[in-house]
């Protein structure tokens, strides 16, 4: 299946924005440890949510998690100290993500876990027991699913859980995610030094809980601002002081042109004349946003240097090689450093004709190429049901906005 969209002239829509993916699975994860009756309210109803919470919820001896990363990596931690054995499998493309570093830290600290095909990679057979150990070390540079995955179990532990990082920490805003909310529910945790965290053995309490909207999901719509000729977006839910580290996006599209203006039910966004000769921009704590700027910037004719992109390459797809040939398509010549930097010089080639854009199963893929049906009317997107994977509303929200969209 293809969409083929089709931009209106003018924007003016109030789109009520799904729940944050990232707060609902790690407050699903908080919730189950605590074995509260209080489910946390406003969860996301994406693909990956659901998973999350058939998991909890149904006691089955294999779970599959289908592409859902993070409840590959917190259900891993989370089956650890559970009782049971389980079987944990996905999609092909998840038995390709690496989880060794993950499953080493787990071991350390006395997880039985064995993998049931390919060492380093799922499915995994796990079986539930009591940690000996307290302390580790990891990479700073490691995926933060993993530390946030340990961490979250770190106050059931009878010794608690120390974790030390070494070298360049990426994605600090979503660790710091995962102690907030860790705290919101009774528990114990913070650094206690710049690469240090200390989680004390004290127990998760069952307490209500409310899920904020999700930024991830509202840097598409400030990427219509940007590009439409005439937008006015009223995004709802979202929060000034928020959790979530995406929210550094607002600042990044400010530098676009698009500003925020917050209201007692979310934020308004504005357009302004602001348009930067180029961008230069250090991605490692908001990796998710890379593909929305990717676009917009080189659509904008903006050329730009993105920095700290590591962890792009063993998300649902290797989003660097992703953009690159999709972006060819459109007429963008991109080209990657070391595997972790995007450029765009302003290089330029003939753009397909009618470029259909392949979303690799990548959710994020088809939402950050979909506005740019402004510049390009022929172009399609293919497989777009990925989207529902953390925004299942997005082609209906489209549609509210005045968008077009044909089915092929």
């Amino acid at each position: 299946m293809r969409y083929k969209i089709s931009a209106p002239s003018q924007i003016k829509v109030s789109i009520q924005l799904p729940a944050s993916k990232s707060i609902s699975n790690r407050a699903l994860i908080i919730h189950a440890l605590s074995k509260g009756d209080t489910l946390p309210s406003n969860l996301s109803d994406c693909d990956d949510t659901q998973v999350m919470i058939k998991a909890l919820t149904e006691d089955n001896d294999t779970i599959d998690i289908m592409a859902a990363g993070t409840a590959m990596r917190f259900l891993t931690a989370y089956l650890s100290v559970t009782h049971g054995s389980h079987i944990i499998t996905g999609t092909e493309r998840m038995q390709q993500r690496p989880i060794l570093l993950l499953v080493n830290a787990l071991r350390e600290l006395g997880a039985e876990i064995e993998y049931v095909n390919n060492e380093g990679y799922p499915p995994l057979r796990i079986t539930g027991r009591e940690f000996v150990g307290n302390t580790i070390s990891l990479e700073g540079s490691v995926s933060s699913q993993y530390i946030s995955a340990l961490l979250m179990i770190g106050p059931v532990l009878k010794n608690g859980l120390t974790i030390n990082l070494t070298g360049n920490i990426i994605s600090r805003p979503y660790i710091n995610l995962t102690l907030q909310l860790m705290r919101d529910f009774g528990g114990s945790a913070d650094w206690c030094a710049e690469n240090s965290i200390l989680v004390k053995p004290q127990p998760y309490e069952d307490r209500s809980f409310i899920v904020e909207s999700d930024w991830s999901g509202a840097s598409y719509w400030y990427q219509i601002a940007a590009l439409a000729n005439e937008a006015e977006i009223e995004l709802k839910g979202l929060f000034r002081n928020s959790y979530q580290g995406d929210s550094r996006g607002a600042e990044v599209f400010a530098k676009l042109g698009v500003t925020t203006d917050f209201t007692d039910a979310g934020v308004r966004l504005r357009k302004t004349k602001i348009k930067p000769e180029q961008l230069e921009e250090n991605f490692i704590d908001i990796p998710d946003l890379a593909q929305t700027f990717v676009v917009t910037c080189a659509l904008l004719n903006i050329p730009f240097r993105f920095t700290g992109l590591q962890s792009l390459k063993i998300k649902e797809t290797d989003r660097i090689a992703a953009l690159i040939a999709e972006m060819k398509k459109l007429g963008y010549i991109l080209r990657d450093e070391n595997d972790s930097v995007l450029v765009w010089d302003g290089d330029r080639c003939q753009p397909e004709e009618t470029p259909i854009i392949k979303t690799y199963e990548d959710h994020r893929m088809a939402m950050a190429f979909a506005p740019a049906c402004i510049f390009f009317p022929q172009m399609r997107i293919d497989q777009p049901a990925v989207v529902t994977k953390s925004y299942p509303a997005y082609w209906n929200d489209l549609k509210t906005a005045g968008f077009l969209i044909e089915e092929e």
